[in-house]
């Protein structure tokens, strides 16, 4: 009996030990570690991913420190691990809630494209996978805009602070929920779709804010004409969805195929072209009064406005001169 509650013991004390070390002696993992715990892993799954990313000795250690402190619930998210730390710190981290995050810059003006190949660069998901939930998942946006044929125009320009324990639909929700809060506080209203799709154009022709009104007065002036808008970035769009821009524009692309291509077809394009800010999507809503009918690049950043073909044409030579002089 006596070497019976020995050998217990012993057991006892053995296990308390290894208990002991894996739990309280700190683990330098190796390199930088990244740990995506999504929704829904149990403990169980946490400690798995933990150990097998090199975190912890040991997953049963981990399951047991949990075990007696269940007052303090695990948070789903992505973690980095680079110093050394023992069970207890990491438990801490995971309770806090201590996640990392991707910061990504949307810019105003930057297509689902380039969002996507922002995506893409930052690890957050594959390009096309995000090209195709934003096509895909116009529910997202369709009580506002009906006619959105994608999530194109919605998905706001922002600085996001993301976690790959976000899937890609979540990423586009924010996006076009920070649409949704900056629509409420302009008062957005009218036709959606009409107002969105021009302020894509109007962002997409000049990055100057006090000239937008005017940008979009001229737009609107073209279309009350039934005057085609002629407006580049249209074509860009358009060759961007068919896979074939290649960063520059040539004459003929002026006969492409596409309902896009404003050269061909009178109108608003079937839906924005890009995703606008707060000045562009005021300016779509709000256009100053004007007649005129073109405007051209300065060559400094800015515009110049005509009211006849004649006058433009004229300021087109004036760019080209200016520009071959350099």
């Amino acid at each position: 009996m006596r070497k019976l509650f020995t050998i217990l013991l012993l057991t006892l004390l053995c296990v308390g030990a290894w208990l002991g070390w894996a739990t309280l002696v700190p683990l330098q993992p190796p390199g930088a570690k990244s740990v995506v715990l999504r929704p829904g892993y149990g403990t169980r799954r946490i400690a798995a991913e933990l150990k097998n990313a090199g975190v912890i000795r040991s997953s049963d250690a981990f399951v047991v420190w949990h075990y007696f402190h269940k007052s303090r619930s695990l948070k789903a998210g992505e973690y980095r691990f680079e110093k050394a730390a023992d069970v207890r710190e990491v438990h801490s981290r995971l309770a806090r809630g201590d996640i990392f995050v991707h910061t990504l810059v949307i810019p105003e003006g930057f297509t689902m494209f380039d969002i996507a190949n922002s995506i893409q660069d930052a690890g957050l998901g594959s390009r096309d996978e995000f090209l195709a939930t934003a096509k895909s998942s116009t529910e997202l946006i369709s009580d506002l805009d009906p006619e959105a044929q994608s999530l194109e125009g919605y998905l706001f320009p922002d600085t996001y602070h993301l976690t790959r324990a976000q899937n890609l639909r979540d990423i586009l929700g924010l996006m076009v929920k920070r649409f949704r809060q900056e629509a409420a506080a302009i008062a957005l209203t009218g036709d959606l779709h009409r107002v969105v799709t021009m302020a894509s154009i109007v962002e997409k022709e000049t990055a100057v804010a006090d000239e937008r009104p005017l940008v979009a007065s001229v737009y609107y002036n073209r279309l009350s004409k039934r005057i085609a808008l002629d407006a580049d970035p249209s074509i860009i769009y358009a060759k961007l969805l068919d896979g074939s821009y290649q960063g520059a524009l040539h004459h003929g692309d002026t006969q492409m195929n596409s309902p896009y291509n404003t050269y061909r077809h009178a109108g608003l394009p079937p839906g924005p072209i890009a995703n606008p800010g707060r000045s562009a999507l005021e300016a779509a809503m709000h256009p100053a009064t004007s007649d005129f009918y073109y405007f051209v690049s300065d060559g400094n950043g800015h515009h110049r406005f005509s009211h006849s073909l004649e006058e433009h044409n004229h300021n087109v030579a004036v760019l080209r001169r200016m520009m071959q002089a350099r």
